[in-house]
């Protein structure tokens, strides 16, 4: 028997039942053919790759929980806020027509609220950011309820750490979600410390290795602060040192970040339990402190709040974009630190250009990841040959996820431009329809650019050709980043 004949034939075999389970598991066909080129090209390596990071848990059901915990607690959610809707409509609609229906879309698919009773505060980098999330901490009387990608063991970790504990010690209601990847340097000690002086605090999705694959692709990347059900933070800013720029250098940190008063918070509250009741097997319900009736203001901002997630229907913060994109009139000005745009993206950029929108987009110079960078360079001339305007950041990193359409709209959020926000991590993103706000935001926008250099066509496509081959070639990878 020639066993080494057996052995290719099964071998093959093998392959093509992988790459057989990687297009009927993917819906994206550019997706699906990278990693089939993946696998073939690195055999072994490439079906590990897959296994970690490709399979779809979306249809696997291992979020079927999350989905029907999400579904009871927005049907009783809805009950306490969905009269605002009759009253709001309306008035949102004869304010910002252009938009009413993002707002609309965003609804049916999210069941996510434009309100009205809402002031929002711009917050740049973690200087101003933490001031008023110490201060807020320190005020608290009810409840906290915090979640974060990374939460650092460091000196800014320790001192809201150190609050947690005294307010859970005070009778305050502290629950805390950490992402377990993210955050993995406080799972042994922090974390233990905390839950020691009567602080609840859960790991999203805890890191297993026989679980690998799935927890490590599927990151909770969100950034919630919710205080006494009055006030929120959501952003782009972590909890650690490297975001407080106390002296510039090259690493100087640059992001963007909200603190909310007002009836926004209701769904920042709504995506918080519903995240919380899942990773802490527990079923908090809805209560009046939670959900509390806010002042009714002459000059409320309108907010809503938009999430997404391998437990979400649809890519409801993608499509939030492209809809935004698809009807604005005179501008759109995006900042990323990660621009992997799929080609739904660069349409929708492409076809705002042409009707004559001014569209602008900075990111950093440098990434903090040089393969992200790399794949990110490959798509510069070609948005550049679409009359899409790119700037790099100089100053040190931007971290801001944010965007400015038509002074009107501002989001500010936690979500990249790439695949890995739209697709697998769960994100939320906070909308404000304000022509103030919208004008502070882009204010800011015209700030960063004075530290950005404005790249050009004619001299992006003078570089090396090598070089340009070379990101072309890690491009091909680009869906599965």
């Amino acid at each position: 028997m020639n066993w080494d004949l057996l052995l290719k034939l099964a071998y093959y075999l093998f392959l093509i039942g992988i790459s057989i389970r990687v297009i009927y598991d993917t819906k994206s066909s550019v997706k699906a053919s990278a990693y089939i080129l993946l696998i073939f090209i690195l055999p072994i390596l490439g079906v590990l790759i897959y296994l970690s990071f490709g399979l779809n848990y979306r249809k696997s059901g291992i979020y079927d929980k999350k989905l029907l915990l999400d579904d009871k607690q927005a049907d009783r959610i809805s009950e306490i806020i969905q009269f605002y809707l009759k009253k709001s409509k309306g008035a949102f609609k004869s304010r910002y027509n252009n938009f009413y229906g993002l707002s609309q879309m965003l609804f049916s698919d999210n069941k996510c609220l434009p309100t009205r009773n809402n002031k929002v505060k711009l917050l740049e980098n973690g200087e101003q950011k933490f001031v008023y999330l110490l201060d807020a901490l320190k005020n608290a009387k009810h409840h906290i309820h915090m979640e974060y990608y990374i939460y650092e063991n460091d000196e800014i970790g320790n001192e809201i750490a150190k609050i947690l504990m005294q307010k859970a010690k005070e009778g305050v209601e502290v629950r805390f979600i950490y992402d377990d990847f993210g955050s993995n340097r406080i799972r042994k000690n922090l974390v233990k410390k905390m839950r020691k002086n009567g602080v609840e605090a859960f790991a999203f999705y805890k890191v297993i290795f026989i679980y690998l694959a799935n927890r490590l692709n599927y990151r909770n990347h969100r950034k919630i602060v919710i205080i006494d059900g009055e006030k929120a933070f959501v952003g782009g800013i972590n909890v650690s040192d490297k975001y407080i720029n106390k002296q510039i250098t090259k690493n100087y940190w640059r992001d963007t970040h909200l603190m909310i008063e007002g009836e926004a918070v209701w769904e920042l509250q709504r995506i918080f339990l519903a995240d919380w009741n899942f990773c802490a097997n527990q079923e908090v319900k809805p209560r009046a402190e939670f959900f509390k009736e806010h002042t009714r203001l002459e000059a409320g901002q309108w907010v809503q709040v938009v999430s997404s997630g391998p437990d979400s229907k649809n890519p409801s913060i993608l499509y939030s974009f492209l809809q935004a994109i698809a009807v604005a009139k005179k501008e759109v000005y995006i900042t990323t630190p990660y621009l992997i745009p799929s080609e739904d993206f660069i349409q929708a950029l492409h076809m705002a250009a042409l009707r004559g929108v001014d569209v602008r987009i900075l990111v950093p110079e440098k990434s903090d990841s040089i393969f992200v960078n790399s794949v990110s360079k490959s798509y510069f001339r070609d948005l550049l040959s679409k009359g899409i305007k790119i700037y790099l950041y100089q100053k040190g990193f931007v971290h801001a996820k944010t965007m400015v359409c038509d002074e009107q709209l501002a989001v500010v959020g936690t979500a990249n431009i790439d695949n890995r926000s739209f697709d697998l991590n769960f994100e939320v993103n906070a909308l404000v329809y304000d022509e103030d706000f919208a004008t502070e935001l882009k204010t800011l926008f015209f700030k960063d650019l004075s530290d950005a250099k404005e790249l050009e066509l004619a001299e992006w496509s003078k570089r090396r050709k090598s070089i340009q081959i070379l990101e072309k070639a890690i491009r091909v990878f680009s869906p599965l980043l």
